[in-house]
């Protein structure tokens, strides 16, 4: 099973990368964030003639998440934690694999940009609140996949000059503790279980050349619990999409799951 997970930064805006990328790679499930669309606008049709059902969580030109699927997905919810700003960042559903009955847990984090205003406080909220519902959710369900726009640079080796994101939202101590804090959960990032030293971004920034210099970052993450580690086949980093005409400033990262 391929799952994949895409910061699409519109999904109208990008409709034909996307649907020339699910043809290419043909994905099982795909996580998208940042669709900046409402639910009746999102373009179900498209998918549906590519054998997708669509799961979607929308919000009027910010924000939203959404899962496509070529199997149909139980359980979803839009509801797993209490958004003091009533945005639309995660989507939940429920999967099998085998006897495994698996969460599926698709997440937009906020940026919280800038450091010391209002926008950073709702990041340190928001992230408290989302690990409080992961414990919840570990009491009834070990299996959890994770994945998402975490708008977090993990360690060092995650960004192309990491003095420069100290002080940023993203990439600040007390931002990337209460990663670790989600990790000591019970889950492995599982990008760089796979790949000890290896330096691959996700994002690049549209300005100042950002792509073409390769100033990165990896902020885009799949987390899964340790009893789902024998699972795992392989994870990859498509930079492809990235390099395309009008592309999202993120590019898909690719599980293989057994």
């Amino acid at each position: 099973m391929k799952i994949i997970s895409w910061n699409v930064n519109s999904v109208r805006a990008r409709i034909t990368n996307i649907l020339d990328y699910i043809k290419q790679s043909n994905p099982d499930i795909l996580f998208l964030q940042e669709i900046k669309t409402q639910d009746e606008n999102f373009p179900y049709e498209d998918f549906e003639k590519r054998g997708y059902h669509s799961y979607v969580y929308g919000q009027k030109s910010y924000n939203g998440v959404a899962i496509l699927s070529k199997s149909e997905i139980k359980s979803i919810s839009k509801d797993f934690i209490v958004d003091d700003l009533k945005q639309s960042r995660i989507i939940t559903g429920e999967i099998f694999l085998k006897k495994k009955k698996i969460e599926l847990i698709n997440v937009y984090v906020p940026n919280g940009n800038p450091v010391g205003t209002t926008k950073y406080d709702y990041k340190k909220n928001w992230l408290n609140k989302f690990i409080s519902s992961i414990k919840k959710k570990l009491m009834k369900n070990s299996n959890l996949l994770i994945a998402g726009d975490f708008n977090i640079i993990p360690e060092e080796i995650d960004v192309y000059d990491f003095r420069r994101y100290e002080n940023d939202a993203l990439g600040k101590l007390e931002i990337r503790k209460k990663f670790r804090e989600l990790l000591n959960l019970g889950f492995n990032d599982i990008y760089r279980l796979k790949n000890k030293d290896k330096q691959e971004y996700t994002f690049w920034d549209y300005f100042a050349g950002s792509w073409q210099k390769n100033y990165g970052m990896r902020i885009d993450h799949f987390l899964l619990t340790n009893n789902l580690i024998e699972n795992i086949k392989s994870i990859s980093i498509n930079k492809k999409p990235r390099s395309m005409i009008k592309p999202s400033d993120h590019t898909p990262i690719e599980l293989q799951i057994n």
